[in-house]
């Protein structure tokens, strides 16, 4: 089943040899819904995978989310360190129509303020068709931090998150006009690209 006009289809997709198998529960995933539910003030609904960090496996469901299930923003948590079993990188690559390196290039700026090794990582998005595919880090704090971006105690933001491009981003390749709740995260989109609020 593909999304309406109006809906954003959301694929989320946890990829962990350990946690595929059930030795762990899975932190992405959930941490990702959550904070679609405090963020998302327009209708969307989501897709799951939880699979192993095998590359021919990732390419498979990036293909199946974006090609059979129609999703708009495919969200991938895991494997993107430098360890031989790390691919997410190398399949999300294999998918893509156009690379998008700003989004890695932010969310390695965000974690530096944290932790140094944040160079190690090797975050990619890219386009596949009218679909946006981002990595993001495994970790639910870094996941939050890298979508929302980081603010001082009177709210003023020191860096900008990623998810503050991504509506608009989704716009310019065919998919949904997403708003947000601003006290989570302020899309970014030029004045003409702006529609009227929705009466609710």
């Amino acid at each position: 089943m593909t999304a309406s006009d109006d809906e954003l289809l959301i694929g989320l997709v946890s990829i962990s040899d350990r946690a595929s198998r059930g030795v762990y529960e899975d932190q992405g995933i959930p941490a990702l819904k959550v904070w679609f539910g405090q963020a998302l003030a327009t209708p969307w609904r989501m897709v799951t995978r939880l699979i192993p960090d095998e590359q021919p496996v990732i390419d498979a469901t990036l293909r199946e989310l974006v090609d059979k299930e129609g999703c708009h923003l495919v969200l991938t948590t895991g494997g993107t360190g430098p360890a031989p079993r790390d691919v997410t990188p190398e399949a999300t690559l294999a998918v893509a129509d156009k690379v998008m390196p700003g989004f890695g290039e932010q969310m390695r700026q965000v974690s530096l303020r944290f932790v140094p090794t944040a160079i190690l990582s090797r975050q990619v998005a890219v386009i596949r068709k009218s679909a946006l595919i981002i990595n993001l880090p495994g970790q639910p704090k870094a996941i939050r931090e890298t979508l929302e971006g980081l603010k001082d105690d009177k709210g003023n933001i020191l860096v900008s998150g990623i998810f503050a491009a991504v509506p608009y981003c989704i716009d310019l390749i065919g998919g949904p006009y997403i708003e947000t709740h601003e006290d989570v995260i302020k899309v970014f989109r030029p004045k003409s690209a702006i529609r009227p609020k929705q009466k609710s």
